[in-house]
């Protein structure tokens, strides 16, 4: 699976995520920092990539709005705010045993599907 992390995490997730195997890059190093958010779900979604976000309100919203207009998506995934933005390694390693726990049925994720990790 592919996914591009949302601002409001650190880029270090992506960096520690990418040295665990996981395919995943940030908004912070790809020069995409301060856009719409639906924008960056739209970017995503042309990328291929699931888009990882604390922004839960918004981004669940922006989401249903995109299944109305049959815009592209290509999955949400939702952090909890349990997992805290000051230790990034955390959250790539949530990040990956969510990834891995889908390996089975990759299937069973997708457009339009949210979860939370």
């Amino acid at each position: 699976m592919r996914v591009l992390l949302d601002e409001d995490l650190p880029p270090l997730v992506a960096e520690v995520g990418r040295a665990l195997g996981t395919d995943v890059q940030s908004v912070h190093e790809i020069g995409r920092i301060g856009l719409p958010d639906p924008e960056q779900l739209l970017f995503a979604a042309r990328e291929g990539r699931i888009f990882v976000t604390r922004n839960r309100n918004d981004f669940l919203r922006f989401t249903a709005e995109f299944y109305r207009m049959n815009e592209p998506h290509a999955g949400l995934l939702i952090v909890s705010r349990k997992l805290p933005s000051n230790e990034p390694e955390k959250i790539s390693h949530a990040l990956r045993r969510w990834e891995a726990s889908r390996a089975v049925y990759p299937e069973s994720f997708g457009p339009y599907v949210v979860d939370f990790l």
